[in-house]
């Protein structure tokens, strides 16, 4: 594709169609290329997706932390015209293979077989990557009519829960103050995910008396006191969550337990991990301050151990575009325009979106490309739905930078089962 032929009349279809061959060729490449959260080397896949911004004249910079390691890269496209500034973001590093054997293709074959290109990081979130990378490339050439600035934005410390790169964008040196929305390229075509449950994550330290458990007094359990607790916590009548506009409950689960070691001495400290899914009803104060009620109880009822210490480790707030959502509304009324069914969804797991909303800024986390096995074996995508998404994010970013291009004609717009 050349960066520099953009079409006058702005037909997102036909540049979706034009690009596909390279969308592919370049997902196929990320694919090929190991990136697996916490195990394998960024910068190889960072490099290949650089280089192919900089062979179109598309300005690139690397965001490193504070340590120097490589969490991610930026490309903004400031338009002509003053304006908001627009997010396209998905993530390069990927889960992990699992068991390499339960793969029909080997993980990092990026086989294209029967309308399916296969391998991990396919679905999440290469091919975002390469759609919005070629999207940035086609806005590029009509900066002279674009209001605003759109940014590209990889991250590649996404599957390990540390967000590195949208951090260092977002809340690092010279993090810009007039981001107006965040479009995240998860997959999924048949949903937008406009919100999601918070996270309200706690790490109870547990504490009990250490002894020799052969001894001929008994000493109290710091994992029996644990067990009590967990008993307790699972028990637990959680405050109402649902409300109009946001379908789900809260939810509380205890993930982890850590405790004893050996067999001759009586543990005098076990650590549970506590995830609570929270709501706006069923706010991440809320959720504390019922732990910290449920912690006590069960001190009391313990007198000879120490209290319970909670340790917070996550706080995310649960978030919900409504209807006013510029981003919401651009995504959705591109994606009727052009024939394709896409319903909104408030997603019961937390994502990106939690995050941001934290710092006041809207999301969208997930329309994307179809698929099957995500974060699993023989993790998928359907290649006939790469055009669909592309001309879609394409128009919606065109009308939020106030580039709107015209309705498509009858003829021209996809079937919805694209």
């Amino acid at each position: 594709m050349d960066s520099t032929d953009f079409g006058g009349d702005h037909d997102v279809q036909a540049a979706a169609r034009e690009d596909f061959e390279s969308v592919l060729a370049l997902t196929r490449e990320l694919v090929a290329i190991p990136s697996r959260g916490g195990i394998d080397p960024y910068e190889p896949a960072l490099d290949r997706l650089r280089t192919w911004l900089r062979e179109r004249g598309l300005p690139v910079s690397v965001l490193t932390d504070k340590t120097g390691a490589v969490v991610g890269l930026v490309c903004e496209i400031a338009g002509v015209h003053p304006g908001p500034r627009w997010v396209l973001d998905a993530c390069l590093d990927t889960a992990g293979f699992g068991d390499e054997d339960a793969w029909t293709h080997p993980p990092t074959s990026a086989v294209v077989q029967d309308g399916w290109l296969h391998g991990r990081g396919s679905a999440d979130s290469k091919s975002g990557a390469a759609i919005f990378s070629h999207i940035t490339a086609r806005v590029a050439a009509v900066a002279e009519r674009l209001h605003g600035t759109l940014v590209l934005l990889i991250d590649v410390d996404e599957h390990t829960g540390g967000f590195g790169g949208a951090k260092r964008y977002f809340e690092g040196p010279g993090a810009p103050d007039d981001v107006a929305g965040v479009m995240i390229g998860y997959p999924g075509i048949d949903k937008l995910v406009v919100g999601g449950r918070g996270v309200h994550r706690a790490r109870l330290h547990v504490h009990g008396l250490a002894s020799h458990s052969g001894g001929s007094k008994s000493s109290p359990s710091a994992i029996e006191k644990a067990a009590h607790l967990v008993q307790r916590l699972s028990s637990a009548q959680l405050p109402e969550g649902a409300a109009e506009g946001f379908p789900l409950p809260g939810k509380l689960t205890v993930t982890a337990i850590e405790g004893g070691q050996g067999f001759s001495v009586t543990p005098d400290l076990c650590i549970l991990n506590v995830d609570v899914r929270t709501t706006p009803r069923f706010t991440g104060d809320i959720a504390d301050e019922l732990l910290q009620r449920l912690v006590a109880q069960v001190d009391d009822e313990w007198p000879e151990t120490r209290p319970t210490l909670i340790q917070v480790d996550t706080r995310w707030p649960a978030y919900s575009l409504g209807s006013h959502s510029r981003i919401r509304s651009a995504i959705l009324n591109a994606a009727a325009a052009y024939g394709v069914e896409v319903t909104d969804k408030v997603a019961g797991p937390s994502n990106i979106g939690n995050y941001l909303a934290g710092l006041g800024i809207p999301a969208t986390a997930g329309f994307g490309v179809g698929y099957v096995g995500l974060h699993g074996s023989n993790e998928k995508i359907r290649l006939d739905t790469i055009p669909t998404v592309q001309a879609i994010y394409h128009a919606a970013v065109l009308v939020l930078l106030d580039a709107e291009p015209p309705a498509p004609s009858a003829a021209t717009k996809p079937s919805p089962s694209c």
